[in-house]
């Protein structure tokens, strides 16, 4: 049986927010924006909003110190300020991180959860509406439940996530994307190709999913590289956002592989960006994937006009080699973890620990 859910109500365009911000009326009297230190300034996103918000005389407090990878121990203090100042909803700005920081933190403060409590998705009963506002084009959290968190005293990256963790609204404003660095621009967009190739990979793959992976994929292979080169093309930036929400809707649907499991460690532990981890194991995960999932992508690379070794040939261009020194200490350590993580369950046949060794191996 093939099944589609997503509740949140989304809103593209340049400008969106000043044009359909009065909507957040609706959802309380006062918001806690949460941010990183300078995205959401640099990306004109955070003046957007508390322009909207004073237009409709919402109050607001902001907690900006949400990191690249968000902390639990972040999660614990966003969530005291949350009560403290009495807000009643939320507003992430900026890439994954913060959005996924806010559903995190209204996990905690909704369900009264402490420490590693918000990983149990039993514990989440329900949630303080959250309103996305992304300032890249790669994790596509404004149209997912799932929210990616560091256990800082275990040092364990783990998703969590539950159906009332998504955004109840989400503003893409592909303008904001245009102060993005170039690197992190390149990284970004990895990220969302990923989980556009793993809503083919994952068990829980579905038909009605391809025209969103096909059309997103495309778009990438069209405008990454261009990107690149003319960062303040909103054209092109409209292109990654639309295939960065793409990759969120289907991953919401499928979730996620052994492609992000094995990517963890890489960015808790050797500081490796999301995106760039992804990209990095890219060839092996869809070589080793492929005799399962032949059909889906005969069909993919049909319709993007490439074979696989061409495919492969475009992504070698972004070299996504990563400058770290993977020993036989960390292979052994995160093995286990990888094989632990719960997005195991939806890879396309059963994956052993010698599988993941070769993988982390082949990066030396």
């Amino acid at each position: 049986m093939q099944r589609y859910y997503i509740p949140t109500e989304i809103f593209f365009a340049t400008g969106c927010i000043s044009a359909r911000g009065h909507r957040l009326s609706a959802y309380g009297t006062k918001a806690l924006i949460v941010t990183g230190a300078r995205s959401a300034r640099l990306s004109g996103a955070l003046d957007a909003v508390i322009s909207t918000l004073s237009a409709q005389n919402i109050d607001y407090d902001i907690f900006d110190k949400v990191q690249e990878n968000p902390l639990l121990s972040t999660i614990t203090a966003g969530a005291a300020k949350f009560e403290e100042s009495g807000c009643n909803f939320f507003i992430g700005i900026g890439g994954g991180s913060p959005i996924d920081a806010a559903k995190a933190m209204s996990a905690m403060t909704a369900n009264h959860l402490v420490d590693n409590q918000i990983y149990d998705a039993f514990r989440i009963k329900k949630a303080f509406p959250i309103i996305a506002v992304p300032t890249t084009s790669g994790t596509g959290t404004e149209a997912t439940p799932y929210s990616v968190v560091t256990d800082d005293a275990r040092g364990v990256k783990a998703g969590l996530g539950a159906t009332v963790l998504f955004p109840t609204i989400s503003f893409l404003d592909p303008a904001f994307t245009c102060s993005l660095p170039l690197r992190q621009t390149r990284d970004t967009a990895i990220d969302a190709l990923s989980h556009l190739l793993e809503g083919i990979y994952s068990c829980k793959r579905s038909s009605l999913l391809y025209p969103l992976i096909f059309d997103g994929i495309k778009r990438i292979i069209a405008s990454l590289a261009a990107t690149l080169l003319h960062p303040d093309d909103v054209a092109l930036r409209t292109d990654l956002m639309q295939a960065s929400l793409y990759g969120g809707i289907v991953i919401a649907q499928t979730s996620t592989t052994l492609q992000h499991s094995i990517g963890y460690p890489l960015t808790s532990e050797l500081g490796v960006s999301h995106g760039l981890a992804n990209g990095a194991v890219m060839r092996q995960i869809m070589e080793l994937y492929q005799p399962a999932v032949s059909s889906e992508l005969n069909a993919l690379f049909a319709y993007i006009h490439m074979d696989m070794e061409e495919f492969f040939a475009w992504l070698a261009q972004f070299d996504l080699t990563i400058n770290a020194e993977i020993t036989d200490e960390f292979i052994a350590r995160r093995t286990p973890e990888v094989l632990a993580s719960r997005n195991m369950a939806n890879n396309p046949f059963p994956i052993d620990a010698s599988t993941i060794e070769k993988i982390y191996k082949s990066l030396r």
